[in-house]
């Protein structure tokens, strides 16, 4: 079996969440995004530096989803792949596409609901009478 690879993108919003829809109504959310950075110095300390700053794009009801829980300032790690674009000034540019998105459970403190969605099982979930192991 071939594992696919997917990239992960880290950090922080750094502005608030911006929910449009494409001209086919699907929805696009945009955030920019920070990722901390640091230099390990010789004697085992480390300097902190400016941050790098990319934008985070999302689409369809993932972007509607993480528009409502994702707020500027919020930690997080994204799965996806960056893509190269033609800005409309003609300039290329990269930005982070990502298919899921969620908080830093190790920075940020949330609590999970895992109350099943309308309509049954989520998938991947055991079906009715499956035991767990």
């Amino acid at each position: 079996m071939v594992s696919r690879t997917k990239e992960s993108l880290s950090g922080f919003v750094a502005s608030d969440p911006e929910l449009t829809f494409t001209s086919k109504g699907d929805a696009r959310l945009y955030l920019r995004v920070g990722q901390p950075q640091v230099k390990f110095e010789e004697d085992g300390t480390f300097t902190q530096l400016d941050p790098t700053f990319t934008d985070l794009v999302m689409f369809r009801k993932s972007a509607e989803r993480a528009h409502d829980q994702f707020r500027k300032g919020d930690n997080f790690i994204a799965e996806g792949e960056t893509r190269t674009y033609t800005g409309q000034d003609g300039a290329e540019r990269e930005q982070f596409v990502a298919s899921r998105i969620g908080h830093d459970n190790n920075i940020t403190r949330y609590s999970v609901d895992r109350t099943p969605p309308a309509g049954g099982c989520r998938p991947g979930d055991p079906g009715p009478g499956t035991s767990l192991p």
